[in-house]
């Protein structure tokens, strides 16, 4: 099921029930932790629910802080964003894929990640897939 606004879908709901919004703010190429941090309030302000970071981004402590802060403001409930990051393929196996994601909980300063990625499964770093 889809959440509706009008003619223009939401959200869509994942296998597991849970809805996840359809646009979302990515922060790849945002470097600069306060810049970051800046255009991510910003985004929570223009509307924004679901954010996509991940570890090899460099910046998931500055989306955390600035999600935190948002929250902490009561702007807006913990279970109305939808925080994506993901896991860097040095770090596939069990035991490190564990270590990365609590790292990578720490870094953003919450209690859960709503969706957690493997970045470029299958070891494909020069996207040899897509050829």
């Amino acid at each position: 099921m889809e959440a509706v606004d009008g003619n223009r879908r939401k959200s869509i709901s994942l296998r597991n029930g849970v809805e996840m919004p359809l646009l979302g703010f990515g922060v790849l190429r945002m470097k600069d932790p306060g810049e970051c941090e800046r255009c991510v309030l910003e985004a929570l302000e223009s509307g924004y629910r679901m954010f996509d970071t991940a570890s090899s981004y460099g910046n998931e402590s500055a989306v955390g802080s600035a999600l935190n802060r948002y929250l902490r403001e009561e702007k807006v409930k913990r279970e109305e964003l939808f925080v994506i990051t993901k896991l860097w393929i040095d770090y596939a196996g069990e035991e490190a894929a564990g270590k990365a994601f609590a790292e990578s909980l720490e870094r953003l300063g919450l209690d859960y990640i709503d969706l957690y990625l493997i970045h470029q499964p299958y070891s494909d770093y020069y996207g040899a897939s897509h050829h």
